[in-house]
């Protein structure tokens, strides 16, 4: 079959574009004699021109707008990615990031003529220790994992200091995948800690294995079933009883902010998720940012140099303290990743106290909402005997699902129906997690999300599932239709990645 222009464009590398000698820019000829000779000796230039494409500016432009095409982003559709908060980023926060001041800083600038960079930076930290209940704040980590792995290094440190050398970090089943993998990188052990009827931590199995080799509990709350526990005091108490540290995953954040402070309930380290609590992008997989937060007992081992103001209100980077000695020492080459600070800060101001307490209020209200169209029991089909709540009857800013019986009924597994969402133009929720949830689909519609497209979802949701009852699970099972590539060796292109094309 005669493949369109468009199609064969889709077929076509942008090498396989283009013509010899065109340009989309011709740089004019340098004019100024280069001082003492040559600008780049002989031995460093090449022999050959470099194999670039040779395409015109519209090829160009078109090339990289039809790549943005072919991915499903935040801008195109609902994104309800469980524990991941995927809400809108403002645009005013771009223009402010973008602002030649805060884009065009170098990193190595003298601090005094960093002056507003740092004024920021102060106040983010400031900000950051008021939502979290926590007074010293590093804006180091580069991403939330950077921030449980110096969370994990700090409670070492701490436990070091006293000559003591735990070996134990307890981390819930229903704990985010980095948990584990963080205790392993910082050298500790990994020791699970059971999830009881409630969907909470087992408070006997935890009594059970906190003891005098326990470095650290690792906890968020809300956790990833979007349950708060309300044992968390009673959680504190045995975890401080034996002299360990209680760390607080900040991936659900958004379900708290302005309502209950972490610092409150007990925790001695904080890390927050600027991508994802406050707007930050994920970007693709960086650049991410994970600030952490401590109590008194653990700021003298933060990570150096910090951001201080001295007593004539002048800011700058502090390298050394008295207690800098017990510091775990830089976790990056530089402060952070600066932009994300600006967009961040921006958010905070935007919304003040009331507005972020407003925004995990209407997080909180649109996860149940949703929650209660996919319960409806005269819905058409009964989504919720399809789909049961793994646990509990109502939930914070997200919630999880059990496709086991979907799977047994209709034939049709988790993967199936997120594959299948696909098509409805709804990117899936998280599948397969957490673990202890069989088929788990944990959604998180967050609050900037309209209630007609929490409307649309539970609606294609059905959907789904009543072209499985009438048509057959093949549909389904052979999703995606419309999108550029259908289902991939997913475990394949991880071990084997595939990142250029043989020419």
């Amino acid at each position: 079959m005669t493949q369109t222009p468009q199609q064969r464009e889709e077929t076509l590398t942008i090498f396989q574009k283009g013509a010899s000698g065109r340009r989309a820019f011709q740089c004019p000829q340098i004019d100024v004699p280069p001082a003492g000779g040559e600008l780049l000796p002989g031995r460093f230039r090449r022999s050959a021109p470099p194999r670039l494409p040779e395409v015109s500016e519209p090829e160009i432009v078109r090339h990289y707008v039809r790549l943005s095409k072919r991915n499903f982003d935040l801008d195109s559709g609902f994104y309800p990615l469980g524990s991941c908060t995927m809400k809108h980023n403002p645009r005013l926060h771009e223009r402010v990031a973008a602002l030649a001041g805060h884009a065009r800083l170098h990193p190595l600038q003298d601090p005094e003529r960093a002056q507003g960079a740092l004024e920021l930076m102060w106040n983010l930290q400031q900000a950051l220790a008021e939502i979290s209940g926590l007074p010293h704040v590093s804006l180091q980590p580069s991403a939330g994992s950077h921030g449980e792995l110096a969370g994990v290094l700090l409670t070492r440190a701490y436990h070091e200091a006293k000559g003591e050398h735990r070996h134990k970090v307890l981390t819930p089943d229903t704990a985010h995948g980095t948990n584990p993998a963080t205790v392993t990188m910082a050298g500790l052990e990994v020791v699970k800690v059971a999830t009881n009827s409630d969907g909470g931590v087992d408070v006997e199995d935890l009594r059970a294995k906190a003891d005098g080799d326990v470095a650290c509990l690792m906890l968020t709350n809300p956790n990833t079933l979007g349950l708060f526990d309300p044992n968390i005091a009673e959680i504190a108490e045995i975890v401080h009883g034996v002299g360990a540290t209680l760390y607080y995953d900040g991936a659900n954040l958004n379900a708290v902010m302005g309502i209950s402070r972490p610092g409150d309930m007990g925790f001695d380290i904080v890390h927050f998720n600027l991508h994802k609590s406050f707007t930050q992008p994920h970007g693709g997989g960086g650049p991410g940012s994970g600030p952490i937060a401590v109590s008194d007992r653990i700021a003298p081992f933060l990570p150096r140099p910090l951001v201080v103001r001295s007593e004539d209100g002048a800011f700058d980077l502090n390298h050394d303290s008295p207690t800098s000695s017990k510091s775990i020492g830089r976790l990056r080459g530089f402060q952070g990743n600066y932009g994300c600070f600006v967009r961040a800060y921006a958010y905070i101001c935007s919304l003040g106290a009331d507005g972020l307490k407003d925004a995990s209020e209407t997080a909180v209200l649109n996860a149940n909402y949703l929650l209660a169209r996919l319960k409806d029991k005269n819905a058409h089909p009964p989504v919720a005997e399809y789909l049961p709540l793994a646990y509990g009857e109502l939930c914070l800013h997200e919630f999880v699902l059990s496709g086991g019986p979907m799977k047994r009924a209709l034939q049709i597994k988790t993967l199936d129906l997120a594959k299948r969402l696909l098509d409805f133009g709804f990117h899936p929720p998280t599948v397969y997690f957490p673990l202890l949830v069989e088929e788990a689909l944990m959604v998180e519609p967050t609050e900037t999300e309209t209630k007609e497209t929490l409307d649309a979802f539970a609606d294609a949701i059905a959907q789904i599932l009543r072209e499985a009852e009438t048509d057959g699970p093949e549909v389904a099972q052979n999703a995606p239709y419309t999108t550029p590539v259908r289902r991939l060796d997913e475990v394949a292109a991880a071990k084997h990645p595939v990142i250029r094309q043989a020419l």
